[in-house]
């Protein structure tokens, strides 16, 4: 009966991620951005040519997730649904992930589909799951490591171990921002397994599985420029003084923390210009949350979170200030967000408060409130300003031969 309701729970969730994802999905947005058709060249380049790890077509790019950008594109042709569709599925595997992931902490499929919920219903995850750009697909790849590494430690089963290093690999192999991630993995394997006998046995088996995937792609870039992190990381810029590099720390930082609650990064293929990453109610849970959690530190899940959140945004506080505030390199922060927005919950549940069941439900009330908000934002609005955001009217099939994709546009 427990795995009924489970499976339940994991249905509507595959079944409300996918709703919100295809939802209009050939008309919001209805056309194509400079960048997706700049990808769609990447990954046709790649067809025909031994394996490369990492190509300079589309301002330098690794190419784990353009080769299966490519598959996609000769199973289903040259189309926006198939330059899209590795984004769409990799945003329904998350929030199936996720599940998991809470499942494996709380042991409350409840707690566990609420998480998820916030997680898939926010407008910023559904945004990015719905056009071609890199972050949901390194978002499920994170969440895959994740997921194994805390089922090796429930479990201290070698294999699971394993794959969380082989996700951790790949992750190292997408998106610029999560070469980092198998720091967070790394280092609470470290705390956890420190004064144990088998330490040294705990650590190699993740991380030699690691090293192995991650080769390829760092041997090329021991010989060659990572263009893109050339370009914006500004602390290898020799010209800055010290006081200047921390400055534009500071800046980064400000702009940061305000894209949540304040003011909003302002692409309009990432956002509603200026608008804050987190509506007011989903705001008020998730600082709540992480008060929660910094008062609760001696409970690993909300260290593990607050480690999760501080890996998601060091890579956009380590570039240009006037690249700030971006939703898309701190994309992966989405998961904490939803983490310490139900932590108010399972306060509330604990608690002797002799009215809890009346709080509880107004919460939830909230929680639905919040999502219509996001549903609204997202499809009425949004929607409006990806007209002009997404700048290529024409047909993908024509537009990939124009050798300047900006004269092709309209």
């Amino acid at each position: 009966m427990i795995n009924n309701h489970k499976n339940i729970f994991l249905i509507l969730i595959f079944l409300c991620s996918a709703g919100f994802i295809f939802f209009r999905y050939a008309l919001i947005p209805k056309y194509l951005a400079v960048d997706e058709v700049e990808f769609t060249k990447l990954a046709l380049s790649l067809e025909g040519k031994p394996y490369t790890p990492y190509s300079t077509l589309a301002t330098g790019h690794s190419t784990l997730y353009f080769y299966l950008l490519l598959l996609s594109l000769k199973l289903f042709g040259i189309s926006p649904f198939a330059l899209r569709f590795v984004s769409a599925i990799s945003g329904i595997l998350c929030g199936l992930l996720f599940f998991g992931i809470l499942q494996l902490i709380f042991k409350n499929k409840h707690i566990s589909f609420l998480g998820s919920f916030v997680l898939i219903t926010s407008r910023w995850f559904i945004n990015f799951a719905r056009f071609s750009f890199e972050p949901t697909f390194l978002l499920f790849l994170e969440l895959s490591g994740i997921y194994f590494l805390l089922r090796y430690l429930r479990d201290k089963k070698i294999y699971e171990l394993i794959i969380s290093s082989i996700f951790a690999g790949l992750v190292y192999n997408s998106y610029t921002p999560g070469r980092i991630f198998f720091f967070l993995s790394l280092f609470f394997l470290i705390y956890i397994f420190r004064q144990k006998k088998y330490f040294l046995k705990v650590i190699l088996y993740f991380l030699l599985p690691f090293l192995i995937i991650v080769t390829p792609l760092q041997t090329y870039l021991f010989t060659h420029e990572d263009i893109r992190v050339n370009q914006l990381f500004f602390p290898s810029n020799p010209r800055l003084s010290i006081q200047q590099k921390t400055d534009f720390f500071t800046q980064n930082i400000t702009k940061t923390v305000g894209m949540f609650i304040a003011k909003g990064d302002p692409n309009g293929k990432h956002n509603y210009p200026y608008k804050p990453a987190l509506n007011p109610l989903l705001g008020i849970f998730s600082i709540a949350g992480l008060l929660i959690a910094i008062k609760s530190l001696y409970e690993f899940k909300n260290v593990f979170f607050l480690g999760y959140l501080i890996i998601s945004l060091i890579p956009t506080l380590l570039v240009y200030p006037w690249e700030n505030p971006s939703m898309l390199r701190t994309y992966t922060v989405l998961p904490s967000i939803a983490y310490f927005s139900i932590l108010p919950f399972i306060t509330v549940i604990r608690s002797k408060f002799s009215k809890k069941t009346l709080l509880l439900f107004t919460m939830l009330v909230l929680i639905v409130m919040s999502t219509l908000y996001e549903l609204r934002t997202y499809f009425f609005y949004q929607a409006d300003v990806f007209n002009q955001s997404f700048e290529i009217k024409k047909p993908l099939q024509y537009v990939i031969n124009c050798p300047n994709v900006i004269e092709c546009k309209d």
